[in-house]
């Protein structure tokens, strides 16, 4: 997993990492509150989501090579929060040329690696976006 420690407070991150997105005309298909999720339980965990978002422009090809791939899509960051702070994580998507049949698609999966790495980036800079 790729991690970035942000330099802001995790809802700042959070909101910062979906306005990143949104930017770039992406959809945010669900956001699992897994802290929330955790106090109706009525356990106790630390701030943590995962926003699931994407391009069925971009992830389609990938599927229609191997419809395996769909269990992988959409694209996920998970934001979490440690005692130091926030976090941002998220799989590299290239990693999944190994496991699916991509064909002639691997491009979609450099682009989406820097796609992610781009959002990452915008949301745990210290600069305003």
């Amino acid at each position: 997993m790729t991690v970035k420690r942000s330099a802001s407070a995790y809802a700042d991150t959070v909101s910062r990492l979906l306005e990143a997105i949104e930017e770039r005309n992406l959809t945010v298909f669900a956001r699992i509150d897994h802290a929330a999720g955790a106090r109706a339980a009525g356990l106790e965990l630390a701030s943590e989501e995962v926003v699931v978002f994407g391009n069925p422009r971009a992830g389609t090809p990938l599927m229609q090579s191997d419809p395996r791939v769909g269990i992988e899509l959409p694209l996920r960051i998970l934001a979490w929060e440690d005692e130091q702070g926030a976090l941002l994580g998220y799989r590299d998507p290239r990693e999944l040329a190994r496991d699916y049949d991509v064909g002639e698609n691997r491009d979609a999966l450099d682009a989406m690696a820097s796609l992610l790495d781009a959002l990452v980036t915008a949301a745990t800079s210290s600069s305003n976006m």
